[in-house]
């Protein structure tokens, strides 16, 4: 693969822009052959090429404008236009288009698809000052470059037959051609960023791993014979096929791409979780005590709840920060019934000798039982104190990890009135 960064429009190819391109292929993992290829510094190769489509008389230069090819066509039946050779100051160059009937594009989904000539303008491959067009400057790179397969968007299918016709004027062959529906929102509409996160920057920030959100977009519109869902990128380049991509828009979901990445991010070797949370939270400018056991200890009690990067730091914030203040929760679970479960709770977890999961599940499950009350009536004030709000990993982890000394401290004064 080749990156080819296509820059002739020079106002919208601004180094942002095309940092972000190099930026979201590299997060992606998505690597390419060599460095990146401006096709604006490739303009004197798009120069020659159409000097050579002047000379063998594939193309012409014509000062027609706008109005005067608007003319021109509703004086001859809305014809494509077809100009005359008049080489003046300022003449833009257009290909002739060829006189057959049709030009007809072959593409791997669509099969042949026949465009009618006689509706085609002789279209301008370069501007009056010899600046190439699109369509001139990508066919050119296509041949010059030996790219053998073109997979796009089928809104640029109205393009292929001009890029074909220039292809065919220079004496190349045409790549192969797939072009593919576009994505949908689960509205059935042309995904936009009402639907969601507009970038793969976007995706990045909100907490993805990239190997989940290449699996994601792999199987948007393809699919292997046994719908296989989670597979990965080496699986993924091995079963590929052409002929397995559908026809139909493909709908982005969010929900099902945070249900992949859940499963994606459950499935990490424990220290890599611990990794790439910390790399999150170092770009959402968070920075916990990382080369402190706690806080691998807090990535495992996380793994198994949560869906993105992001959505780690609220579980485990309450090992390392005091709790937050949710006065909601606190007036719902920590008055009345939840006051009375969490005096007899303290007064357990008072006298444990052991502190681990296990232990303290045993001895606050006896509290549930003498109480007559429904764990949820007792766990919840306990994760409300230590936590602040009302959710957290599971509560027998989180109260291992937050340690004897303070969880009897936190909870001692949420009793308080």
């Amino acid at each position: 693969m080749v990156l080819r960064i296509e820059d002739t429009d020079r106002e919208r190819s601004t180094p942002e822009n095309v940092g972000q391109i190099t930026d979201a292929l590299g997060w992606l993992e998505l690597d390419w052959e060599g460095e990146p290829i401006s096709q604006f510094d490739r303009r004197e190769r798009h120069a020659e090429a159409v000097s050579r489509l002047l000379e063998s008389g594939r193309a012409y230069r014509d000062p027609a404008s706008g109005e005067d090819v608007k003319a021109w066509k509703a004086a001859n039946g809305n014809r494509g236009y077809r100009g005359e050779a008049r080489d003046e100051p300022g003449a833009a160059t257009r290909l002739r288009v060829p006189e057959s009937d049709t030009t007809v594009i072959s593409d791997l989904l669509r099969g042949d698809v026949a465009f009618p000539n006689e509706a085609q303008d002789d279209f301008v491959i370069a501007r009056g000052d010899g600046t190439p067009l699109y369509n001139l400057a990508v066919a050119v790179d296509d041949a010059e470059m030996g790219i053998t397969d073109v997979i796009r968007g089928d809104d640029h299918l109205s393009n292929t037959p001009k890029q074909a016709m220039v292809l065919e004027a220079l004496g190349f062959d045409a790549p192969r051609y797939v072009h593919l529906p576009l994505l949908h929102g689960p509205d059935g509409k042309k995904l936009s960023k009402r639907h969601g996160a507009a970038s793969v920057q976007e995706l990045r920030d909100a907490g993805y791993l990239p190997a989940a959100v290449r699996n994601y977009l792999a199987l948007l519109g393809w699919g292997t014979d046994d719908d296989t869902t989670i597979m990965s990128t080496d699986e993924l380049v091995e079963r590929f096929d052409v002929a397995r991509i559908g026809r139909a828009s493909a709908v982005f979901d969010v929900a099902k791409l945070r249900w992949l990445n859940g499963r994606f991010m459950r499935e990490m070797d424990p220290a890599e979780y611990a990794e790439a949370v910390a790399g999150h939270l170092s770009r959402a400018n968070v920075e916990p005590l990382v080369g402190d056991e706690r806080f691998a200890h807090a990535c495992r009690v996380a793994q198994d709840k949560a869906q993105t990067l992001d959505e780690v730091w609220p579980l485990i914030r309450f090992a390392f920060e005091e709790p937050v203040d949710d006065e909601k929760a606190r007036a719902k679970f920590l008055g009345g019934d939840g006051k009375l479960a969490l005096r007899a709770c303290l007064e357990a977890l008072s006298e444990a000798p052991e502190w681990s999961a296990d232990a303290l599940e045993g001895r606050l499950q006896d509290v549930v039982s003498r109480l007559e009350m429904k764990p949820g009536a007792v766990y919840q004030p306990i994760r409300v104190a230590i936590t602040g709000s009302t959710v957290s990993p599971g509560i027998f982890d989180s109260l291992a990890l937050l340690g004897r000394e303070r969880t009897l401290g936190r909870i001692e004064a949420a009793l308080q009135p």
